[in-house]
C-alpha cells in the first residue's frame, strides 16, 4: 500500500480557520476532495487543493503505485500552527496594541486503498445448506387465521 504527504509550511492564515476545511475532505477520495475544495468558498482551499495535488505527484513518483490515482484517497489532513508575526498598531494616548499574524502548516497525506478481490464461489458453497426463505405476509396471516378458528372451536 503505497502512502505519501506533502507540507506547506508558513501559509497566511490561521491553523483553527484551515482545519475547518481539512476536516471537509479527510477520508475522501482525491477526486473528490478536489471537487469539494473547488467550490468551497474559503480562500484557505486554494493552497489545500495545491497541497493534495502535490501529495498525489509524490505517490505516482513512488516505486510500486499501481498507477490508478482514483485508488487514492485523503489518509489524513491537517493543519499546525506556524510561526506568528508580532506586529505594532498605534493606540490612542501614544498607546501600542500588539497585533498577531498568523501561519499555519498544511499536511496532506494521501494513500491507495486496497484492491478488492471479489470470492469466487466453490462447490462446498453450493451444496452448503442454503438459507431460510422468510414467510410472506400472505402466508402468516393465513396461519394465524387458521388458529383463530381452532381457538374458536
Amino acid at each position: 500500500m503505497i502512502e505519501a504527504q506533502a507540507t506547506a509550511r508558513g501559509i497566511r492564515t490561521s491553523a483553527q480557520k484551515a482545519s475547518l476545511v481539512c476536516a471537509l475532505i479527510r477520508g475522501k477520495g482525491v477526486n473528490q476532495a478536489l471537487a469539494t475544495l473547488q467550490f468551497t468558498p474559503k480562500i484557505i482551499a486554494r493552497e489545500l487543493a495545491k497541497v493534495l495535488r502535490s501529495a498525489v505527484a509524490n505517490a505516482q513518483q513512488k516505486d510500486g503505485f499501481s498507477g490508478d490515482v482514483e485508488r487514492l484517497y485523503v489518509a489524513s489532513c491537517f493543519a499546525n500552527q506556524g510561526t506568528s508575526m508580532k506586529r505594532v498598531r498605534p493606540a490612542p494616548m501614544g498607546r501600542a496594541f500588539r497585533v498577531t499574524k498568523r501561519t499555519a502548516h498544511l499536511t496532506v497525506q494521501v494513500a491507495e486503498r486496497p484492491l478488492k478481490i471479489a470470492r469466487v464461489a466453490e462447490e462446498t458453497d453450493a451444496t452448503a445448506k442454503p438459507a431460510r426463505a422468510r414467510k410472506t405476509a400472505a402466508e402468516s396471516g393465513a396461519k394465524k387465521t387458521a388458529r383463530k378458528a381452532a381457538a374458536k372451536a
